[in-house]
C-alpha cells in the first residue's frame, strides 16, 4: 500500500471530524453564550455585524488532528509491517508527539485567552507580558524536546549556507522567532477564512518537504492538519458561522513554526511562513512610522489604512473572499519556493 494512500486517509478522515463536529460545537457554543466580542478599532467598522459569532471553534481542526496524525501513523506502521518496539521507531514517534503536545500548548494559551474575553465580554484577555512568558516557556520546552529526540544541531540551514553550530546562542535565537511566528499566525486572523486557507496551503508545502526529505511521521501531522483545516472551513469561510478564536490560531501558528523546526530546515519555514511574516512585519511598520511622525512633525502619519495588512486590502474595497485567495495563492508560490530550494541546494 502507497504512503501516499494513507496520507490521502488522513486528509480524508480529518476533515471529516473536523467538519462534522461542526454540526455539534457552533449549537454548543451557541448555547453557552461563547460569542466573539468585537472592538471597532481592532478591524473595519463593518466588522461590528459579526459581535457574537461563536469563537473557539478551533477546537474542530485541533481534535481531528491530534487524532488523525497520532492513529495514522501507527495505522501506517501496522500496514507496512515495519518494527513498532524499536528505539529508533519510539524516537520517530516522539518527535511527532513534540510537535503535535507543542501546538496543544500554545492553544492552551489561546483557550485560556478566548476564555477571558467571552466571560468579561471584552476583547482584551491574557496581558502581553503572559502570553510572553508561556510562550517562552513552553517554546524552552519544545527545542528541549527536540534536542533529545535527536536533533542536536545547532546550525541554521538556509539553503545555499549554513551556519557553524552556534550553540547556546541558536536557541536564544529560536526563542524570539517562534514568539514572532506564532504571534503573526494569530495576527493574520482577521478576515473570514484568511488564517485556516493559508495555513492549509503551508501544511500542503510542508508535506511535500516531509516525503521528499523522508519525514513520513511528520507527514501524518500536517496532511492531518491540511484536513482539519478544510473541514473548518466549512463553518468559517464567509460569512463565517464559527471563528477559530485564539484557541485555534495559537494552535496553528505553534504548528507551522513546530513542523519547520523539527525539519531544521529554516529558510523552508521563513517561505512558507512568509503570509504570516508580512502581516505581523505591516504592524510593526505602521507603528514604527506612527511614532516617528508622531515625534518629528506633532501628529502621527501611517502608512497602511489599517494592519495587519489584510485590513489594508478590506478598507481598499476588497472582498474577503478575494483576500483568501489572493493571500493563500501568495503562499501557496512563496511555499513553492520553498519546495525548490529543497530541490536545489
Amino acid at each position: 500500500m502507497n504512503f501516499w494512500i494513507i496520507n490521502l486517509g488522513i486528509v480524508l478522515i480529518s476533515f471529516a471530524i473536523a467538519g462534522l463536529s461542526g454540526k455539534w460545537l457552533v449549537p454548543f457554543l451557541h448555547k453557552i453564550k461563547f460569542g466573539q466580542p468585537i472592538k471597532v478599532k481592532d478591524g473595519p467598522e463593518w466588522h461590528a455585524k459579526k459581535q457574537g459569532t461563536p469563537t473557539m471553534g478551533g477546537f474542530m481542526f485541533i481534535i481531528s488532528a491530534v487524532i488523525t496524525s497520532i492513529g495514522g501513523y501507527w495505522v501506517y506502521r501496522i500496514l507496512f509491517n515495519l518494527d513498532t518496539t524499536s528505539a529508533a521507531t519510539h524516537k520517530d514517534f516522539y518527535r511527532l508527539l513534540s510537535v503535535v503536545i507543542f501546538a496543544l500548548l500554545f492553544g492552551l494559551i489561546g483557550f485560556i485567552d478566548d476564555y477571558i474575553k467571552v466571560v468579561r465580554k471584552d476583547n482584551d484577555g491574557l496581558s502581553a507580558m503572559q502570553k510572553i512568558l508561556l510562550q517562552t516557556l513552553f517554546s524552552l520546552g519544545f527545542l528541549f524536546a527536540l534536542y533529545k529526540f535527536g536533533d542536536g544541531s545547532t546550525s541554521l540551514d538556509f539553503g545555499f549556507w549554513e551556519t557553524p553550530q552556534l550553540g547556546i546562542f541558536y536557541y536564544i535565537i529560536l526563542i524570539p522567532v517562534i514568539i514572532y511566528l506564532t504571534n503573526a499566525v494569530n495576527l493574520t486572523d482577521g478576515v473570514d477564512g484568511l488564517c485556516g486557507s493559508v495555513t492549509l496551503a503551508a501544511m500542503l508545502v510542508f508535506t511535500v518537504c516531509c516525503s521528499y526529505l523522508g519525514e513520513r511521521s511528520i507527514s501524518c501531522f500536517t496532511m492531518a492538519l491540511a484536513g482539519g483545516c478544510i473541514g473548518f472551513l466549512i463553518w468559517n469561510l464567509n460569512p463565517a458561522r464559527c471563528f477559530m478564536g485564539d484557541t485555534g490560531s495559537m494552535f496553528l501558528g505553534a504548528a507551522v513554526t513546530g513542523v519547520g523546526l523539527v525539519l531544521h530546515k529554516h529558510l523552508l519555514l521563513i517561505l512558507a511562513a512568509m503570509v504570516y511574516i508580512i502581516e505581523a512585519l505591516s504592524v510593526v511598520i505602521q507603528v514604527s512610522y506612527f511614532k516617528y511622525t508622531k515625534k518629528k512633525y506633532g501628529e502621527g502619519r501611517r502608512i497602511f489604512k489599517m494592519t495587519p495588512i489584510h485590513h489594508h486590502f478590506e478598507m481598499s474595497k476588497w472582498s474577503e473572499y478575494k483576500i483568501v485567495i489572493v493571500f493563500s495563492l501568495t503562499g501557496l508560490i512563496f511555499g513553492v519556493l520553498g519546495i525548490c530550494t529543497l530541490l536545489i541546494f
